[in-house]
């Protein structure tokens, strides 16, 4: 229910707006998918070939791990690189937009070694 104040404006008129800015809502949609920041997170400690990934993710499957890739390489966040011989090789690493997601990763490292240690059971 809207209240209105000494000065005539309704409480809905005077709260702040909220809304974010639609790079960063895209940004947040992104990121928030799941396994998209365990992957980033990986990639950050340097490349790695998609059987790397796949081990590193406990309960991750090839076919969302192919997605996840896919989605990040299309944002431009992910390079994959192919290497021809048999067998044929490929590997991902981040790109330099991708790279400027370390900051925030090391941020939520160290906050989540602060505030949310994982218990020993």
């Amino acid at each position: 229910m809207n209240t209105v104040g000494d000065d005539g404006a309704t409480d809905s008129a005077k709260s702040p707006n909220f809304l974010l800015p639609p790079s960063t809502a895209a940004a947040i949609d992104l990121l928030s998918r799941r396994w998209i920041l365990q992957v980033l997170y990986l990639l950050c400690q340097g490349e790695a070939r998609f059987s790397e990934l796949a081990r590193a993710v406990p309960g991750l499957s090839r076919r969302v791990l192919t997605e996840r890739l896919r989605e990040l390489a299309d944002q431009g966040l992910v390079r994959r690189i192919v290497e021809d011989g048999p067998p044929t090789r490929i590997t991902y690493c981040l790109t330099e937009q991708g790279a400027a997601l370390r900051i925030a990763l090391d941020h939520i490292d160290a906050w989540a070694a602060t505030h949310h240690p994982v218990r020993a059971s």
